[in-house]
C-alpha cells in the first residue's frame, strides 16, 4: 500500500486509490469496524481526490447527526438486542405473577440467537435482527402477544414500499416467523402468530436465473485457458462441477484431489465456509475444465493451504468479493440474467441431456432429494458419478 498526500483520506494497492478514515473513539460503538475503507474505483488522482473529499464530507455530516440525534441512529433496534442479549438467560421469562406477559420482540430474537445461533454464520445472526428490526422500526418493540394481523400487513406494505423483490419479503417473513414460533415455545406462551398466511405477490421483481447454454459454457471455458489465473481456474472448477461459488472459493488444496484412479473434489465444511445443508457434503468426480483448473491450483509452487487464497484472506470465505469479481468479468461473455450461478442450473440441464437419474443428479450437485428412502446408505460409489460426469464433459 502507498499514500499519495494528494488525495486525502486515500491508499493505493496495485495502481487502484482506496479510500480510508478511522471512525472517531466515540462512534465506534455504532460499527463492527474502527475503520472504513473500501475502492474509488480509479487510478485517477484528481477523481480519487473527488470522491474521497466526498466521501468524508459525507461522513462528517452523519456523524455529527450521530452526536447531537443518537436516538434517531438508524438501526438503533439492533443496539436494544445487542443490550438485551447480555441480560441473563432467565431474566427473559415472564412473571409468575403476569400471566398475560410474554417478552418483546427484541428479546425473542435475543433468546433464538443465543439458543440456536450457536456456530452459526455471522450471516444467521445478522439475518433474524435484520429482519425484526425492520418490524421494530415500523411497529415498535412490542410484546410478543401485543403484535396484531395489523401489525403483520402494515409490516408487509413497509417492505413493499421499500421495493423489496416477493422472493426477500418471504425470506424476511420466514425468519421473523421463526423467531416468534421459537421465543413463544420457550417462555411456554400459546401463540398464533399474526405473521402467518400474510398475503403478498411472492412473484413481484423477481428475476428468474438462467442457465448457461453448452456453446457458451465452451466459449467461457476458453477464455478460461487463454488467462490462466486463479479467477479463471475458480470459474473452470465450476463450470464443469457445478459446485456453489461460495464452496469452490472454501476449498484448500487438499480437497482436490488429481492423483487419484477417479479425480475428486471433496466438498466438506471447514470452520471459514459453511455448507448450505447437510446434503452439500459430497464427492464430485473432476473431468473436462474442471479437471485442468484442479492440476493448475495444485501445480503453483504455494505452501499456502487455501485452493484459493485471495478470498480466504480472514477468518471467512469472501464469497461476495469472488460473485462481484467473477461476475463482472463474465458479464459482457454471458445472455441477460446469467451469473456464476448459472453454472450450477447448466449442470443440472447437462446432466437431463445425457439422461442422468435425478437422484444421481442430486447427489452430484448436493441438491436435497425426496423421500424417506433417499435418507438411507451412503448414495452411490464415485465410479458411478464418474460415468455420468464424463458423459457431459466430452
Amino acid at each position: 500500500m502507498a499514500k499519495d498526500i494528494s488525495v486525502p483520506f486515500s491508499y493505493t494497492k496495485d495502481g487502484i486509490y482506496y479510500f480510508e478514515r478511522r471512525v472517531p473513539r466515540d462512534l465506534q460503538k455504532h460499527y463492527s469496524a474502527s475503520k472504513i475503507a473500501y475502492s474509488l474505483r480509479t487510478r485517477s488522482s484528481s477523481v480519487a481526490a473527488s470522491r474521497a473529499t466526498r466521501a468524508a464530507q459525507q461522513l462528517d455530516e452523519y456523524w455529527y447527526h450521530l452526536r447531537i440525534k443518537d436516538s434517531e441512529l438508524p438501526g438503533k433496534h439492533l443496539l436494544r438486542m445487542q443490550q438485551n442479549a447480555t441480560k441473563a438467560p432467565g431474566s427473559f421469562l415472564p412473571s409468575a405473577h403476569d400471566d398475560s406477559a410474554t417478552v418483546s420482540l427484541s428479546e425473542a430474537v435475543a433468546i433464538y440467537l443465543r439458543l440456536k445461533g450457536q456456530n452459526r454464520p455471522v450471516t444467521f445472526h445478522r439475518a433474524a435482527e435484520r429482519a425484526c428490526g425492520y418490524v421494530i422500526d415500523v411497529c415498535g418493540d412490542k410484546d410478543l402477544l401485543g403484535y396484531s394481523k395489523a401489525d403483520a400487513t402494515r409490516f408487509r406494505d413497509a417492505l413493499i414500499e421499500r421495493k423489496l423483490t416477493g422472493s426477500s419479503i418471504t425470506r424476511i417473513f420466514g425468519t421473523v416467523r421463526s423467531v416468534v414460533n421459537f421465543a413463544a415455545s420457550e417462555v411456554g406462551v400459546n401463540i398464533t402468530n399474526p405473521f402467518t398466511g400474510v398475503y403478498y405477490d411472492r412473484q413481484s421483481g423477481v428475476k428468474e436465473r438462467a442457465p448457461l447454454p453448452v456453446d457458451v459454457i465452451k466459449a467461457v471455458q476458453r477464455e478460461c485457458m487463454k488467462i490462466d489465473d486463479d479467477l479463471r481456474w475458480l470459474v473452470a472448477l465450476i463450470s464443469d462441477t457445478g459446485l456453489r461459488l461460495a464452496e469452490a472459493a472454501g476449498l484448500l488444496r487438499e480437497d482436490l484431489v488429481v492423483d487419484a484412479d477417479i479425480p475428486h473434489v471433496v466438498v466438506r465444511e471447514h470452520p471459514w465456509r459453511r455448507l448450505k445443508t447437510c446434503t452439500s457434503a459430497r464427492v464430485v468426480p473432476l473431468t473436462g475444465m474442471s479437471l485442468w483448473a484442479a492440476g493448475r491450483v495444485l501445480e503453483q509452487e504455494d505452501d499456502g493451504r487455501f485452493a484459493f487464497a485471495r478470498y480466504n484472506r480472514r477468518n471467512e470465505t469472501n464469497a461476495n468479493a469472488a460473485s462481484a469479481a467473477l461476475n463482472k468479468w463474465m458479464k459482457p461473455q454471458v445472455p441477460e440474467r446469467c451469473t456464476m450461478h448459472s453454472f450450477r442450473h447448466s449442470m443440472r440441464d447437462r446432466l437431463r441431456a445425457v439422461e442422468c437419474p435425478s437422484d444421481i443428479a442430486d447427489q452430484i450437485g448436493g441438491w436435497q432429494s425426496s423421500g424417506v428412502g433417499q435418507s438411507y446408505g451412503r448414495g452411490y460409489p464415485l465410479r458411478v458419478l464418474f460415468s455420468w460426469m464424463k458423459r457431459i464433459a466430452d
